[in-house]
C-alpha cells in the first residue's frame, strides 16, 4: 500500500488509531504514521482527498533532540476539503467544515466553517448550510450518472452559472 500511495487504515488503528463510524476517507490522504496513536476521527467524517493530518513536528529535532507531538481530535460530522493540513494538537469540533487547502495550526469550535492558511472561523455550520441551500434553490441540479448529453448541458449550465449541484 505504501509504495501505491495508499493508506493501510487497518493498520494504522492496530497502531493506535482511533476512527468512527461511517468514515470516508479519499485518495491521497496522510495520517502521521508514526503517532497515529495520537489521532482520534470522530463518526461520519469525510477527509477529501490529499488531506494531511500531523500529530508531530520533528521541524527542531537536529538542534533540540526532540520532537514536538500533540493530539489531533476530530469530532463527528466533519468535512475536511482538499489538500488541507491539520497539525499538532488541533481539535476540530463537530459538524465542522474546512475548506479546501486550509492549513489548521488552532482549535476550530463546534457547528463552525474555516478555511485559510491559517484556518480561521468564517462562518456557522448553519449560516453556511442555509446559503447552500438558498444556492441551490436558485439553479438547476442534474443527476448523479450523467449521460453523454447531459454532461454536455451541464458544461453549457456552467459555463453561464460557473456553479451547479448535483444529487
Amino acid at each position: 500500500n505504501r509504495l501505491r500511495g495508499t493508506m493501510d487504515l487497518p493498520s494504522l488503528m492496530k497502531d493506535g488509531l482511533t476512527v468512527g463510524e461511517d468514515v470516508f476517507i479519499n485518495f491521497g490522504c496522510t495520517i502521521d504514521r508514526s503517532f497515529c496513536w495520537l489521532v482520534t476521527i470522530g463518526n461520519r467524517v469525510t477527509l477529501a482527498p490529499n488531506v494531511h493530518i500531523l500529530a508531530h513536528d520533528a521541524s527542531a529535532k537536529r538542534e533540540l533532540g526532540y520532537t514536538k507531538m500533540g493530539k489531533v481530535v476530530i469530532g463527528d460530522d466533519v468535512f475536511i476539503g482538499a489538500g488541507s493540513v491539520v497539525l499538532p494538537g488541533v481539535r476540530i469540533g463537530s459538524r465542522g467544515i474546512v475548506g479546501a487547502g486550509s492549513v489548521v495550526t488552532k482549535d476550530i469550535p463546534d457547528n463552525s466553517v474555516a478555511a485559510g492558511n491559517p484556518a480561521k472561523v468564517i462562518c456557522s455550520y448553519e449560516e453556511y448550510m442555509e446559503k447552500q441551500k438558498n444556492l441551490m434553490g436558485s439553479m438547476h441540479t442534474f443527476s448523479s450518472h450523467p449521460d453523454a448529453a447531459e454532461r454536455e448541458q451541464i458544461k453549457a449550465f456552467l459555463d453561464e452559472n460557473r456553479i451547479g449541484f448535483k444529487v
